[in-house]
């Protein structure tokens, strides 16, 4: 009897082969058995391919293509979305992992939900070897708040409701996945799961962590911004409220910082005369 596949995982890949074994070990362990991945590289220069095709081998749920050309992470996210044969999809990054129960509780959520878009979970953050760090929560959105909800992975998306709206952005280059939320959460309801269901790996590579976080967070008002406009809203007040008083309170913190670390400040703590350093 042919398997019934219900959901597609979408990965797209580019130097990461060497930690591709988590997540590939991660789609083995589901509870969930109807699933295909559709996993692309383009064009790795490391030996990502080799990695792999050997692992997954024969498996007919991994469907393996390699891009011909560089085509960057977010059409190859488009190119995975258009070969996918299901009604829903999700996107897992090839550095990361999900938890077993990540894809029935989104199918359950979905069918449960038809008028629903969009499923969405909570966020492990993970250091370099994919062990817990924290646990970033998301929150429920909704056309009329969708500046202060979260929404983060494990999400997953009806292909019939993602094809209402314009679909990822290829020029988004560090928060498409923002960018897309935002889309559908105008064509139809977001579902949030409170549940901790993708592994999120910290890493030197990672194109919105570390060195890259200030450059993740412009894209993300990118997004924002395009949102507004399609809204016909002014965020003009939010983005001084949450972008520049940020940019003060990290200058605060940093000034803070360096007199926490003054040597005589700490000797004065020592001998109890400056009771206010353990409030800096």
């Amino acid at each position: 009897m042919t398997r019934e596949v219900k959901i597609s995982i979408i990965i797209a890949n580019y130097n990461n082969g060497h930690f591709f074994k988590d997540c590939y070990e991660s789609l083995l362990a589901q509870t969930a058995k109807t699933w295909e991945a559709i996993l692309i590289d383009d064009c790795s220069t490391d030996n990502s391919v080799e990695i792999i095709t050997r692992l997954i081998k024969d498996d007919n749920r991994f469907r393996f293509y390699k891009n011909e050309k560089n085509l960057g992470y977010q059409s190859t996210l488009v190119k995975g979305i258009e070969l996918s044969n299901t009604q829903i999809f999700g996107r897992l990054d090839p550095d990361d992992a999900l938890m077993p129960d990540a894809l029935q509780l989104s199918l359950d959520t979905h069918m449960k939900n038809p008028n629903v878009g969009l499923v969405y979970s909570n966020l492990i953050i993970c250091d370099n070897q994919l062990k817990p760090i924290s646990v970033q929560k998301g929150k429920q959105i909704s056309s009329e708040n969708f500046f202060v909800g979260e929404i983060s992975h494990f999400a997953t998306f009806k292909k019939d409701i993602y094809a209402k709206t314009s679909g990822i952005s290829i020029n988004n280059k560090r928060a498409e996945d923002k960018d897309i939320y935002l889309k559908m959460c105008e064509v139809a309801p977001a579902f949030y799961i409170d549940a901790d269901l993708y592994k999120y790996r910290i890493h030197g590579g990672g194109a919105s962590t570390n060195q890259n976080i200030d450059k993740a967070y412009f894209w993300y008002w990118v997004a924002l911004i395009k949102a507004s406009e399609r809204r016909d809203i002014n965020i003009e007040n939010l983005f001084l409220q949450e972008f520049v008083r940020r940019y003060q309170y990290n200058i605060l913190q940093n000034k803070l910082s360096k007199i926490k670390k003054s040597r005589l400040l700490r000797l004065f703590n020592k001998l109890g005369l400056f009771k206010a350093y353990k409030d800096l």
